[in-house]
């Protein structure tokens, strides 16, 4: 596309280099059509004008995301724009609405995880960068809206990433279709688990690739009419079979027979495999094992992946059995026969296998070896049977094991495919289209021709969709297309496809005649198409032809076409596989129609790839198709690494070369006005001013006398060649500028040089004369000071003789002073003594006068105020008198209180003293043991040492004591006797000790028996205090609207009319205190059953009763105590109803006040409070079953369910709960009984006394509340805690349960609200963008209306903002909360920006930044004006979007190092963020440069590692919508809640049970 006329010396062009495909240089002359050229590597070089492209200086070094940017559309535009994009790890680049995705060798999880697919979640294709969810998101949303089938077609030589590319496509469109499959499996999941399946058996190592597929797959997502996944189908087409035969060294085979051979053990034996060099089928080619895979590892893999899909294990022995069967099958060779052209079995190995695949194949040997050996020809006079030669037998043999593998693998996909599940009724498809692309190898063969011929059908459907998209475009812009020619590939499918006349039609004819060799074929092609322009006959080749396919000549090697293309089942084999004993080869081939069987035998391998690829066309044309280019940047499959040669073929392969010829061969340059007008409106400046852009951007075409352009609707749309010449003249007009600038430069460099010397040489005569005056001023200055010194001398001596004098004046003074001063003191003393005597004698008679006038006036005072006590005196007693019988009740209900306390006490001493006396009982008795012991102890050594003294005796005695033994005799008796006594005395003990152990037993278990008896009073001791408590609540209540009632009847009591009702008022308080005192005697009846051990305790505790006959302390009549219980219980149910009437109403009319009651008095939800008042009077908090609390939690669901599309209704109820919630998070506390394992631990009497006080204590608390309320005034801080029962408790998180919906309800409303402006705020208007100012002030006053008006969306925020704001402070919510939702808001503020910017490279421009910027300082003057009382941190809350704005419109990013960047500038970004932001910024004001390269290299290296640590590390920021305070937030947020004198609304201050909340705290 360069011509002469836009190439110009100075010109910064492309030219083509051996090394690096194109390098860039500079023009430095031009002669006639050659041009010499400097390029970067300092090389000069001379190259055609013609073979050299123009570069756009202007382009931004991290390059378009979208390259129908470009300004020039050409082969090194595009490589120069995906290489600098690679070198930043922007790996994906549009071209219009075709993907290409470079693959980086390397894990990037960050871009595919599903917060980036949230963001791509159904924005528009192009917004956002470049990304294939955006395709898939595109995809989807067109079936949705378009109702029509969608493809996405994956295309790129094998390793650039079309799996992988496929797999994350189905991630996404499962993400959107959100319906799991069975057994809790995705149905992307289940399809990328049968992946190991087919690569197992469909995928083989290649030259290129060692994992490459061999067959093409399309994987059908089906939806339902509702846009959810319904089904998925696997389709699979042109499997490469004769890979089971042939294979070229450097590849392999399948991968299955590598595995097979890799088997476990005890498995290979089961198939009899060995080492893959045995068999003839994988030795073929030298390659065994591909690097870093282990086939026995994979090999089990495989298996688990059958099981996951769902075949069974017998299914799979019988797959790996039939594998085998073909290794087997491959080492089967024949020789000649004795007769002529027959066959047989080379040898016994031959035979050996042959017997081995009958086995595995389960048939029989010999009509195996019939059917390899002989064909049988059906005739009309009957059945014919030849002999085959070895050739032809090895041939048939191949055909077998083909068509085996063949079946094989259809059974599979077929397998896979019911496994996931289809869905017939499905309403549309996403297709997604992993296909190989287009190969040339140094030999290609019939394989490659298949495969570039489908590259060749998907290009032509490439091709009509691009210049489709082109001529929307086209229409859409409204301009003339009609002349737009169409660039087809027609010619080369109909050499290759078309019938008769066709390349594969030559073949299947030439396959049809026996005698037909490769030779003949070849010679047949060169006859036919020697006049076709696509098909040539290379030299010196008999064989070989070459095709020219889109993406370049392609010569193939006839020899082998005709054995590749055969493809018909022998009958022999079909009916000997029919009838095998497996029942798994049996399905491989089913019996043959009766039609089928008697037509031709012949089928090609050609005409059945047709139909496939005919079939696949038809699908794709029935739907919309997106295409993704997948591109391999490096053979060595290394990270980092950008070859341009292979990267330029692969362009060319993939179309997208091709795509760009066709784009060029309309209008390959389009620019809105605005980019046009800002890029070449230099060229005449005269046409902006009062004009159009549109006008602007056509008088500037035609003044540059361009032919050919077109105006659009929206853009300019220039033709090839166009565009540089514009920017030729452009170039032009900025070098004549800039020689203008120059001119003015030199000339103001020259007049400063002549001004410095004008002022040097003033300079010098100042000096000069400065000189001069010096040394005058220095005579004048010596001579003054000559006059000074003689001034100074004379002045001291006179001062001198002044001084002296004055001295001696001034102590003549001093001694005259002071005698005048010591007369004065002496006199004023005097005077100061006399008055104070004086002082102290009047004092002394005015007290003594007022004490005896105040004495009689209090004599006076006493008098009347005795007279007046005497009046109020009669009066006390008169009201006494009336309230006698309700003090009567009361002070007898507290001596029965006390009468019980002292019963309990005195039982405590006795239970004491009876331990007592028992432990000195037990103590008297072990110690009279222990000294019978001692006693014991004291005779056995007595015993002993006297016979040791009788031993000693005897030993030592003469032997004359033999004859006098009668004494001896007698002191033996007296021993014995002696010892004799100590045993009886011993035994006695014994029997005693025994004695007292047992009374000690019975004594104890006395006590045990005890210590239960005074468990169970105490435990009737906590329920009668429990009724103590109810009556006194029920004295108290009665006493309180006794006094109301009395005070009403006072303030009345001039009316005779109410005398009556006050009667009737008197004896429903009498029948009260009746009552009250039947339950009182009720409770007083428990203690009186306590069963005693001694009678002289029984005794002591016995209490004679009116209503009781006690006999022999423990008896009662029961006759008449089941009376007297029937007669209670009737009474306490009587009551109990009409509490319970009494109750109900109560609630429902504070329900009703809930509900109609939504003032504020004092900056407090009114219901709130008296609610809370309520349920503190009416002890709800401590009962163990209420229903007031659901009934109170229903009313606010119920109102916030009919008002949660109103934030002022929403904001009233989250006033009112937050207050409640505050108030019984500082009442309530949770009830934490004692177990009863504790409480019998603890059975001290002190410990019973004290619960009481604290009952009675509770009880006068609650008596104190009722008379006066005076329990809550105040701070909440100050009230009493409350021991809360289940109900209050739950209740309470029920209360907050509400207040954290509530509060989401109002962050939701407010978000969603200003979501909309969010969107239009991150990028501003293009009127608001940073131009040159040209013309006159007309323009400049319309640039600033618009960057007014481009304010609009953030002056829109600040008012939501507002109103929210006051809504919230209108129904006094707390500031807490209000700083909690906005710091929320705020933080979504934040990511949303922040986000937008990371993937919108346009939103990282420097006039961009500073829109955004101005927009954040409106937010900072709304946070000020909030205060910080409403606002908090939510300033705070924008550092990410802040910092990152500061970032871009910083000056001097070149300048600053990676430490300054991100400990300075952008703390709180990591090192991803800053990246992406440094490597998307471009400057559109200044033109600036942004990081350099050695901090980005720098970055670069950070982020790898940290990948290898964090492999999920996200650069894009998350919302956070959980609620940001808890209860203890609440309880600390210090709410100024007094509720002494909240005012109840009319409808319960006309109520008296609701009289309590009229009373007020002293």
């Amino acid at each position: 596309m360069g011509t002469s006329v836009n190439i110009i010396v100075g010109s910064h062009v492309w030219t083509e280099d051996p090394e690096e495909a194109w390098i860039e240089g500079e023009v430095v002359e031009i002669k006639g059509e050659d041009a010499t050229i400097v390029t970067t590597d300092g090389k000069t070089i001379v190259a055609k004008v013609s073979g050299i492209y123009p570069k756009d200086t202007e382009a931004p070094p991290a390059g378009v995301d979208d390259m129908t940017k470009l300004a020039y559309l050409h082969e090194p535009g595009v490589l120069q724009n995906l290489s600098a994009r690679f070198a930043l790890n922007e790996i994906y680049t549009y071209t219009g609405n075709i993907l290409i995705a470079v693959n980086p060798f390397r894990r990037l999880p960050h871009l595919y995880d599903v917060h980036m697919m949230e963001q791509y979640k159904g924005a528009a294709f192009g917004e956002l960068s470049p990304h294939l969810f955006a395709v898939a998101d595109t995809s989807y949303r067109a079936m949705i809206n378009e109702e029509l089938s969608q493809s996405i077609l994956v295309s790129g030589e094998s390793g650039a990433g079309k799996t992988e590319t496929t797999k994350m496509l189905m991630r996404y469109l499962a993400f959107m279709g959100g319906r799991s499959g069975t057994e809790g499996r995705t149905v992307e999941q289940q399809v990328l688990e049968s992946n190991p399946v087919l690569e197992a058996f469909g995928n083989s190592k290649t030259v290129k690739n060692n994992n490459s597929s061999r067959f093409g797959k399309f994987v059908e997502i089906q939806f339902d009419k509702y846009g959810k996944i319904s089904g998925a189908a696997v389709r699979t087409y042109l499997l490469e079979r004769s890979r089971v035969c042939q294979v070229s060294d450097p590849e392999r085979n399948y991968h299955c027979f590598y595995m097979l051979c890799a088997a476990p053990p005890e498995d290979a034996k089961k198939f009899k495999v060995a080492d893959p060099r045995t068999f003839h089928y994988l030795n073929q080619s030298n390659c065994y094992e591909v690097a870093n895979v282990n086939d026995a590892r994979e090999y089990l893999e495989t298996r688990n992946a059958m099981d996951v899909v769902g075949i069974s294990q017998e299914e799979q022995d019988a797959i790996f059995q039939v594998v085998a069967a073909i290794l087997h099958l491959g080492n089967v060779e024949f020789k000649k026969g004795k007769e002529a052209d027959s066959s047989e079995l080379k040898d016994d190995k031959a035979k050996y296998h042959l017997q081995t695949a009958a086995e595995l194949l389960m048939c029989n040997v010999k009509p195996l070896e019939d059917s390899l050996c002989k064909r049988v020809i059906v005739t009309p006079d009957g059945n014919i049977t030849k002999l085959l030669d070895p050739d032809s037998a090895a041939l048939s043999r191949d055909a077998l094991a083909k068509t085996i593998y063949s079946r094989l693998f259809d059974w599979i996909v077929d397998k896979i495919n019911s496994s996931i599940g289809q869905d017939p009724n499905a309403v549309n498809i996403i297709g997604v289209l992993d296909i190989y692309g287009f190969e040339s190898f140094k030999v290609n063969s019939f394989e490659q021709l298949c495969i570039n011929l489908t590259n060749e059908k998907l290009q032509q459907h490439f091709n009509q969709h691009v210049f489709k998209m082109e001529q929307e475009e086209y229409t859409r812009e409204e301009i003339n297309w009609s002349y737009v020619e169409f660039v087809d590939n027609q010619d080369v499918l109909d050499l290759i496809e078309k019938k008769p006349g066709g390349i594969i039609a030559l073949l299947d004819e030439a396959c049809m005649f026996p005698k037909s060799t490769h030779e003949t074929f070849a010679q047949k092609m060169y006859q036919t198409y020697k006049n076709h322009k696509r098909f040539s006959k290379p030299k010196l080749s008999r064989t070989d032809f070459t095709i020219n396919h889109y993406a370049g000549d392609v010569t193939y090697q006839a020899d082998q076409f005709l054995d590749k293309n055969k493809d018909y089942v022998v009958a022999e084999h079909q009916a000997l596989l029919n009838n095998s004993d497996c029942p798994f080869v049996a399905t491989l081939f089913p019996p043959l129609s009766e039609e089928t069987s008697k037509s031709s035998k012949f089928s090609s391998i050609g005409t059945r790839f047709k139909q496939q690829l005919q079939a696949l066309m038809e699908t794709l044309s029935t739907t919309e198709p997106h295409y993704i280019r997948c591109v391999k940047p490096n053979t060595v499959l290394k990270p980092g690494i950008f070859e341009n040669f292979n990267v330029l073929n692969q362009l060319r392969c993939g179309g997208v070369l091709e795509a760009i010829r066709i784009s060029c061969a309309g209008y390959p340059t389009k620019r809105t006005f605005d980019e046009f007008i800002y890029r070449f409106g230099m060229l005449t400046p005269d046409v902006l001013d009062g004009s159009d852009e549109k006008t602007a951007s056509a008088a500037i075409c035609d003044r540059m006398g361009l032919k050919g352009y077109q105006i659009g609707k929206t853009k300019v749309f220039l033709r090839a060649g166009q565009m540089a010449e514009l920017d030729a003249r452009r170039i032009e007009v900025l070098a004549n500028a800039a020689k203008r600038i120059q001119r003015q430069i030199r000339t103001h460099l020259t007049r400063r040089e002549f001004i410095a010397l004008r002022k040097a040489s003033i300079n010098l005569q100042k000096l000069w004369r400065a000189q001069l005056a010096r040394k005058l001023y220095q005579c004048m200055r010596e001579e003054a000071a000559s006059i000074r010194m003689q001034k100074h001398v004379r002045a001291y001596i006179d001062r001198k003789a002044y001084k002296d004098l004055q001295a001696s004046a001034i102590v003549m003074q001093t001694g005259m002073r002071a005698l005048a001063a010591k007369n004065e003191y002496r006199y004023r003393r005097r005077t100061r003594a006399s008055i104070a005597i004086q002082t102290h004698w009047r004092r002394f008679s005015a007290l003594s006068s007022y004490k005896q006038q105040k004495k009689a006036t209090i004599n006076l005072q006493c008098l009347w105020r005795a007279r007046v006590a005497r009046r109020e005196l009669r009066k006390l007693r008169l009201a006494a008198r009336e309230t006698g019988a309700l003090k009567e009740a009361k002070d007898k209900l507290e001596k029965r209180v006390e009468e019980l306390t002292w019963r309990l006490e005195f039982e405590k001493h006795v239970r004491l003293d009876l331990e007592e006396a028992k432990a000195q009982e037990i103590a008297k008795l072990q110690s009279s043991l222990s000294e019978m012991q001692v006693q014991l102890d004291e005779a056995n050594a007595a015993i002993i040492k006297e016979r040791e003294a009788a031993k000693i005796a005897i030993a030592q005695a003469p032997p004359v004591i033999k004859e006098v033994p009668v004494e001896d005799n007698t002191r033996i008796e007296a021993l014995t006797h002696r010892n004799e006594e100590l045993e009886n005395e011993l035994a006695n003990v014994r029997a005693k000790a025994e004695e007292f152990e047992k009374r000690y037993c019975e004594a104890q278990n006395v006590s045990e028996e005890r210590l239960v008896t005074i468990e169970e009073i105490q435990a009737k001791l906590h329920q009668f205090q429990e009724n103590v408590q109810r009556l006194e609540a029920d004295l108290s209540n009665m006493e309180s609207e006794n006094q109301i009632l009395r005070q009403e009847a006072l303030v009345a009591s001039t009316n005779k009319d109410l005398s009556d009702e006050i009667k009737i008022l008197e004896e429903k308080i009498a029948k009260l205190e009746q009552e009250n005192k039947l339950l009182h005697e009720q409770t007083t009846t428990m203690p009186a059953t306590i069963p005693t051990p001694q009678p002289e305790i029984s005794a002591s505790l016995t209490v004679t009763k009116r209503d009781q006959n006690l006999e022999n302390g423990h008896q009662v009549k029961e006759d008449h105590k089941v009376q007297e219980e029937l007669s209670l219980a009737l009474l306490r149910l009587s009551k109990q109803k009409s509490l319970t009437d009494r109750q109900q109403e109560n609630h429902d009319l504070l329900i009703k006040c809930l509900i109609e009651d939504k003032r504020f008095d004092k900056k407090r939800p009114a219901a709130a409070c008296i609610i809370y008042k309520s349920l503190i009077q009416w002890r709800s908090f401590e009962a163990d079953k209420t229903n007031i609390f659901d009934r109170i939690i229903h009313t606010i669901r119920s109102s916030v369910e009919a008002s949660q599309n109103s934030i002022g209704e929403l904001s009233y109820w989250l006033s009112m709960t937050s207050t409640l919630l505050f108030l019984l998070q500082n009442t309530l506390k949770a009830n934490k009984a004692p177990s009863r394992a504790s409480r019998r631990g603890k059975l001290a009497s002190a410990t019973l006394f004290g619960r009481m006080a604290q009952d009675f204590r509770s009880t006068q608390a609650g008596i104190g509340l009722s008379s006066g309320y005076s329990g809550i005034e105040g701070e909440p801080e100050n009230i009493s805690r409350v021991d809360a029962k289940y109900p209050a408790l739950l209740f309470k998180q029920q209360l907050t349960a509400y207040v954290e919906k509530i509060y989401g309800m109002i962050r939701d409303s407010l978000k969603k609200e200003i979501a909309p402006f969010l969107n239009t705020c991150i990028q501003a208007p293009k009127a608001s963008r940073s131009r040159p100012a040209r013309g006159s002030s007309k323009s400049i006053l319309s640039i600033t209306v618009a960057k007014q008006a481009s304010m609009v969306h953030w002056q829109s925020i600040v008012t939501c903002l507002d109103s929210t704001l006051g809504i919230m402070c209108e129904n006094h919510v707390p500031p807490m909360i209000i700083r909690k939702t906005f710091n929320q808001v705020f933080s979504f503020v934040n990511v949303q920006l922040f986000n937008s910017l990371l993937l919108r490279r346009e939103c990282c421009s420097f006039s961009n930044a500073e829109y955004v910027k101005a927009g954040l300082q409106e937010l900072e003057l709304w946070c000020s004006k909030a205060t910080e009382e409403f606002s908090g941190t939510s300033w705070d809350e924008l550092q990410h979007i802040r910092q990152a704005v500061a970032f871009l419109v910083l000056l001097q990013k070149p300048t600053r190092s990676l430490h300054e960047i991100t400990d300075e500038l952008c703390p709180v970004l990591s090192v991803p963020q800053i990246y992406r932001i440094g490597t998307m910024f471009w400057d559109d004001k200044y033109g600036t440069q942004g990081l350099s390269q050695e901090v980005i290299s720098k970055m670069r290296v950070l982020m790898t590692e940290d990948s290898i640590s964090m492999p999920n590390n996200s650069f894009l920021l998350d919302d956070d919508s959980s609620i940001p305070f808890s209860l203890d937030d609440i309880a600390r947020s210090a709410m100024d809640i007094h509720l002494c004198d909240v005012e109840p609304p009319p409808l319960l201050r006309q109520n008296s049970e609701f009289h309590f909340l009229l009373q007020r705290a002293e």
